[in-house]
């Protein structure tokens, strides 16, 4: 346990020190970091979304195809 803090001190520590960039990030830069952030929250969302009906639908005893609107199962 003491092994991993000390590490984990260490990669905080070297992480931690800051050495001058020298570089310029222009506002087009910027707002296509927001944007990229903006689509992987809505990737993600989705993924959540369509992961819990699938797991509803497990519990509720749902038919995959009636889920994924193929014909009717009891016919």
């Amino acid at each position: 346990m003491m092994l991993l803090l000390r590490a984990l001190f260490l990669i905080v520590a070297g992480l931690s020190i800051a050495s001058p960039a020298e570089a310029y990030l222009d506002p087009g830069t910027g707002s296509m970091l927001v944007s990229a952030l903006i689509g992987v929250a809505a990737a993600v969302g989705l993924a959540v979304k369509m992961f819990w009906y699938r797991l509803i639908g497990l519990f509720r005893g749902k038919r995959s195809g009636a889920a994924e609107g193929g014909p009717p199962a009891d016919k």
